[in-house]
């Protein structure tokens, strides 16, 4: 039984650390539109609540660099080529969605209902003008209903830019991206890419847990966040009952809205939005 032992220890030590080998993808993130740029040199498409997926050629994967796993007649579909974009299953299904691709064994009938949104091509040559077409191409070629290029057009000024916003918000939507026309392909956080959005959105790993007081005596007050830039903040609103039973544990990500950032770069209004759980 002594060996037994030895090998579980072993295995609770080094099982971490495997599972931490999962290579996250390198990706394009988004900046913030704030009338800083000409949009006329930008394309424009609609931001899309879903959940980001990576496909590198044989494998799809989340932001995370975990493995979705998709059926396999959705996989076998796919091209060689590298494809980004996101699992979507139209406007405020967010929840559904991704209760059915985090799934590990799926469900082909949810499946049916799920759609892999195109907006990039890792490592292609050219422009993002170029690599639009190029999407076009390729889903246009495989014919699938579960292969979609997202729709990216042009604006000839800010009065329309915020004419197609206020269009999609009305309708449910989540908001605009605009995606500099003539950019090679990068990844990291640059304003080749800008999300355009009533409410912005970001992410912070908690780090405390606050209690709460009055009403929520006994419960979760406010989570204790850092965002990736070391700047720390308290998330107190945004929560339900059952979420303040049971938070976020240390260590998760979170992500959470706001309006705007103060002259110290914190941000204003901000509140809980969801756990990231790719």
């Amino acid at each position: 039984m002594r060996w037994l032992r030895v090998w579980l220890t072993v295995f609770s030590l080094l099982a971490p650390a495997a599972m931490a080998l999962a290579e996250v993808p390198s990706i394009l993130l988004a900046g913030i539109y704030r009338d800083q740029v000409d949009v006329s040199r930008y394309l424009v498409s609609e931001k899309l609540d879903g959940v980001r997926a990576i496909w590198d050629g044989q494998s799809l994967r989340f932001r995370s660099g975990n493995e979705v796993h998709a059926p396999h007649w959705f996989l076998a579909a796919l091209p060689k080529q590298p494809l980004d974009g996101e699992l979507w299953m139209g406007r405020g299904s967010f929840e559904k969605l991704s209760g059915i691709v985090r799934r590990e064994i799926p469900d082909d009938g949810e499946w049916q209902q799920v759609r892999y949104m195109i907006f990039e091509l890792p490592g292609a040559n050219g422009s993002f003008r170029d690599r639009v077409e190029q999407i076009g191409q390729i889903t246009r070629q495989l014919n699938v209903p579960w292969l979609v290029a997202i729709e990216q057009f042009p604006v000839a000024d800010r009065d329309t830019l915020k004419k197609h916003f206020n269009a999609v918000i009305a309708a449910g939507g989540e908001g605009l991206m605009l995606h500099l026309a003539e950019a090679p392909y990068e990844t990291g956080r640059s304003d080749v890419l800008l999300k355009m959005k009533p409410w912005l959105d970001a992410e912070a790993v908690v780090i405390a847990h606050l209690p709460g007081k009055g009403r929520n005596s006994g419960l979760l007050g406010a989570l204790r966040v850092r965002t990736d830039d070391g700047r720390e903040f308290s998330l107190g609103t945004g929560f339900s009952d059952a979420q303040r039973r049971a938070p976020p544990p240390v260590g998760a990500t979170v992500t959470y809205r706001y309006r705007d950032l103060t002259n110290k770069g914190l941000p204003k209004f901000a509140s809980f939005l969801r756990i990231r759980q790719e």
